[in-house]
């Protein structure tokens, strides 16, 4: 047996041999209706240092809260020009954009309607398991009565909702810290 670990036994940065090509930063075309918004943002370590190698992949809805997946059954138009899903390297400073709409209200548990959201993978060096989180609008109503945000302690549930930028309209902002008293919430699924 060598000593020298292989692959299998380590995690790198290897995300961009192979995910290059299926990386995608923009989830709609221009024909495709909803709120426009652009949604920019950082993973920052426990020290607040950029992580220069993570793999953001983000899954929502249309702007009626359907899916673009064959489960989802909803009677629901659907539109050719709406992927629902994107995936994007951070750069060298831990920076990260999707262009994208705004999502509808989807189905939740046992009968429930959820806010309007992204759900948010993070995969990086160092960790095994992928990371899950997700991503609420600024000044949404429905919030208050979203089944999975609800879950989340009232003072942690900031780290789930993105800020607005004042000077440009449909413009978010909302960091991934992964460690320390601002940890962003992750999810154990």
């Amino acid at each position: 047996m060598s000593p020298q670990a292989t692959t299998s036994q380590t995690v790198g940065p290897f995300f961009r041999i192979g995910f290059d090509r299926l990386n995608c930063a923009k989830l709609a075309t221009r024909d495709v209706a909803g709120e426009r918004i652009v949604l920019e943002g950082r993973v920052l370590d426990g020290d607040g240092a950029p992580v220069p190698d993570a793999v953001i992949e983000i899954w929502q809805a249309d702007s009626l809260g359907k899916y673009d997946h064959p489960e989802d059954r909803q009677d629901k138009p659907t539109h050719s020009g709406f992927k629902g899903y994107g995936r994007v390297a951070t750069d060298n400073e831990g920076r990260f954009c999707f262009r994208t709409i705004k999502p509808g209200p989807v189905p939740g548990p046992s009968g429930s309607t959820q806010a309007p959201h992204l759900v948010v993978s993070v995969f990086m060096r160092g960790l095994l398991k992928r990371l899950v989180t997700r991503i609420y609008f600024p000044g949404d109503s429905e919030q208050a009565q979203d089944p999975i945000l609800l879950l989340v302690a009232p003072e942690r549930r900031r780290t789930l909702v993105a800020k607005a930028d004042p000077a440009n309209s449909g413009s978010l902002r909302w960091d991934i810290i992964l460690q320390g008293p601002q940890e962003t919430v992750f999810f154990d699924f």
